[in-house]
This record gives C-alpha cells, sequence and structure tokens, in this order.
C-alpha cells in the first residue's frame, strides 16, 4: 500500500500550474491558444498565442490588384465585411481624388451600421452564452438573421459581400432595400428590449461581470484599446466622430461613453451602440439620393506613388489601412491595423487577480474575432 503524502496547505495554494485555454474547442472564440497560469484558480499570467489561421494577407496584397484586395478584407473581421471593404475603397478613391456620387455615400454609410448591428447582435448571443444564458444564442441570431436576409436580396451573399467598389457599388440596392431595412429597425427597437430583461438586468450577469476586468481610461489608451472596448473606458476614440467619413457628418448619433471601464462597461457600450446604429440608419434611409451607384473607373487602377493610410471605425475599433505605392498596378506594401489584434494586448493585464472563470467574461467583453488578429 503506498503511502499518502499529504502537503502543506500554504504549499498548494503556492503551486503554479499552466492550462491551455484553446485553440481547438468549441467554446473558445475563434482559433485562439491562451496559456493561462494558475495559482488554484486565480489567474497570474495570460499569454496569448496567435497564428493558428494565418493566411498572409498583407503579402497577398502586394500581387492583387486594388480591386482584389476588397475580396481579401472581408476575410479579416468577417463580421464588420462591409466596414472593411469600405475602408480600401475610401483609401483608393483619397488617393485618386475621385469623388463617389452622394447615393453610394448614403448607401455605404447604411449597410456599415446594418453590418455594425448584425456584428453586436452575434457578440450579444455568444456573450451570454459563454456566461451560461443559452436563450441569448437562439434570441440573438434569430434577429441577426433578419439582417442577413436584406444583404442576401440586396447582393446575393449574407456574410463575405464584397459589394463596395473603388467608385461605387457593384450594383445598385434592391428595391426592396429601403422598406425592408424600415421594417427590421421597426422590429429591432422592440427585440433589444427582450436583450436587456434577458441579460442586461439579470442579478448573475451582472455579479460576473460588474468589477471585473476593470481598464482605466489611460490603460485604454496606453494600449491603444478602442473602439467600444475603449470606450467602456471614458475614451472618446470613435473615428465616425473624431475623423468623419461617409454620410457621418449628415447625421446626428451620441459617441456611447461609460466610465467603470469593466466588463459590464463593456457590455452596455455595446448595447446602446446598437440603438445608436439604428438612429443613423433611420436618418439616412428616406432620404437615399437618386442617381448612379458608381463612377466610371479605369479597368486597371494605379495609385500615385506615396503612402496612404485611411481609417473607419468598425465593430471593434479602429481599422486602419496603411498602402505604400510606387505607381504600378498593385501596392508595394499594405498593412492593416486591425482592432482585434490591439485590443488582444491588455487581456493579460485586466485578468490578473481575477478568477479563471472571469477571464471567459473578460475575453468576450472585449468582442476579439480571431482572423481580424491572425490576417
Amino acid at each position: 500500500m503506498k503511502e499518502v503524502v499529504n502537503l502543506p496547505v500554504d504549499s498548494i495554494e503556492r503551486e503554479e500550474y499552466h492550462i491551455n485555454m484553446g485553440p481547438q474547442h468549441p467554446s473558445t472564440h475563434g482559433v485562439l491558444r491562451l496559456v493561462v497560469t494558475l495559482q488554484g484558480e486565480i489567474v497570474k499570467k495570460v499569454q496569448p498565442h496567435c497564428g493558428y489561421i494565418h493566411r498572409g494577407i498583407e503579402k497577398m496584397c502586394e500581387k492583387d490588384t486594388y480591386q482584389q484586395i476588397i475580396h481579401l478584407t472581408d476575410r479579416m473581421d468577417y463580421l464588420s465585411a462591409h466596414i472593411n471593404n469600405h475602408a480600401v475603397c475610401l483609401l483608393v478613391e483619397g488617393a485618386l481624388q475621385v469623388e463617389v456620387p452622394e447615393r453610394v455615400v448614403y448607401i455605404r454609410t447604411i449597410l456599415d451600421e446594418l453590418n455594425r448591428i448584425a456584428s453586436h447582435q452575434l457578440w450579444w448571443s455568444s456573450f451570454g452564452m459563454d456566461l451560461g444564458g443559452l436563450t441569448c444564442f437562439f434570441y440573438g441570431l434569430r434577429d441577426r438573421e433578419k439582417i442577413l436576409d436584406i444583404f442576401e436580396e440586396s447582393f446575393g451573399s449574407r456574410l463575405l459581400h464584397s459589394y463596395y467598389l473603388p467608385g461605387g457599388l457593384m450594383q445598385d440596392i434592391h428595391p426592396n432595400f429601403q422598406n425592408r431595412v424600415k421594417e427590421f429597425i421597426k422590429y429591432n427597437r422592440r427585440k433589444i428590449k427582450d436583450y436587456d430583461r434577458i441579460l442586461s438586468g439579470n442579478i448573475i450577469f451582472l455579479e460576473r461581470s460588474q468589477d471585473v476586468g476593470v481598464m482605466s481610461k489611460e490603460l485604454a489608451i496606453n494600449y491603444g484599446v478602442n473602439g467600444p472596448s475603449g470606450r467602456g473606458s471614458g475614451w472618446a476614440c470613435d473615428i465616425r466622430k473624431k475623423y468623419p467619413y461617409a454620410a457621418y457628418e449628415k447625421v446626428e448619433f451620441n459617441e456611447v461613453l461609460r466610465t467603470e471601464g469593466d466588463t459590464y462597461a463593456r457590455y452596455m457600450v455595446r448595447m446602446q451602440e446598437i440603438r445608436e446604429s439604428m438612429n443613423i440608419i433611420e436618418q439616412l434611409i428616406d432620404n437615399i439620393p437618386e442617381g448612379d451607384f458608381s463612377v466610371k473607373m479605369k479597368p486597371i487602377i494605379k495609385l500615385p506613388a506615396g503612402e496612404y493610410y485611411q481609417r473607419v471605425e468598425s465593430a471593434r475599433g479602429e481599422l486602419g489601412v496603411y498602402c505604400i505605392s510606387d505607381g504600378n498596378k498593385t501596392p508595394f506594401r499594405m498593412k492593416f491595423r486591425t482592432p482585434s489584434f490591439v485590443n488582444l494586448g491588455v487581456l493579460d493585464t485586466i485578468s490578473r487577480e481575477m478568477k479563471i472563470a472571469d477571464l471567459v467574461a473578460i475575453g468576450a467583453s472585449l468582442d476579439l474575432v480571431i482572423p481580424d488578429i491572425d490576417r
């Protein structure tokens, strides 16, 4: 019979061990591996390991024309596909000093905001499910389907669109587009109240999210964490306000800010942003100008030699596109500043001394999309 060794309790409490969260598991967000150092249930360190689905998009851009690059940007933050496309189109149009029709400006803005709502709905669905609220997943995806149906009717795709082109749109919107969008807004204003009843005020959810993963405004700025995650810490960093593009100067909307900096604050910012996006759409949907859906562009686009940068506000924060052109039909260098990659950097800092169960909530509140990290 083996001798039972009784270790002192204090030595067990001091012992650190490592576990893997991901990369291959249905409950993880994409293909992300976190090596978590634990002391009991307390998180001491979180070390992300990226690159499991790296595809070399930035390098591929060097061999593609500017029209072809649009199709690659869909595959980064696939939940902000329209907005990703928009960034590249604005960069090319700005470099060539091309002015697109007002109709295009309005339609792009409406689609960007529909894309933002759909992204936040999927985030809400998975966030609730991560913390045990399975009902959230069914409600959120049910409502998101209505946006995807609108997308499918207008341009045939539901997730990866490539609908924007330098100079305009691939084709005009469906004749039923405006009516369906207005019906969705009316429907969603009712349903978002259910989201609050199910999760926002749930006592278990409040206990799991308030004072958890606190990120100060200074910390957010130092790490470059912007978008809804940064605004949950009181950092006014909305690109639509700071550097307006498209039709955002023509509409009134609030930049949603919270000062608590915790998981619940990041949650509430996104919930309010859904309402603000609906307000933006309502101001534009009945005022879409008549006219062309594109301007005539050369089949082969060549940007003047130089360096160019364009930023937009995706569903997760600032998406920046940096391009070096040597005057040829393909860029000499293309670099993307993706929000998920930047936001991941703060996960270790705000998770330390929290419990491992809190790490799940903190990670979900940052709303990471892994192809946006790996590219």
